[in-house]
């Protein structure tokens, strides 16, 4: 999932669970979604309201886990 990000391929919606979009289709797994949400480990990359879809991006801590893997 935080590859996808990284490569610009993933969209987030707005929300206290938001949920992430690959390629334009649904993630399957939504609880690691929040997770990563949660972690502080990806953000929208620009304000957005309930339910609205902007591009997702990698925060720091992040693009420092992708490093790690």
């Amino acid at each position: 999932m935080l590859r996808a990000v990284a490569a610009g391929r993933a969209e987030v919606t707005g929300g206290v669970e938001p949920d992430l979009y690959v390629d334009g289709l649904p993630c399957c797994d939504q609880t690691a979604t929040h997770d990563l949400v949660h972690a502080g480990l990806l953000r929208p990359s620009q304000p957005t309201s309930f339910g609205l879809r902007v591009c997702a991006e990698l925060t720091d801590d992040g693009r420092a886990a992708l490093a790690a893997i």
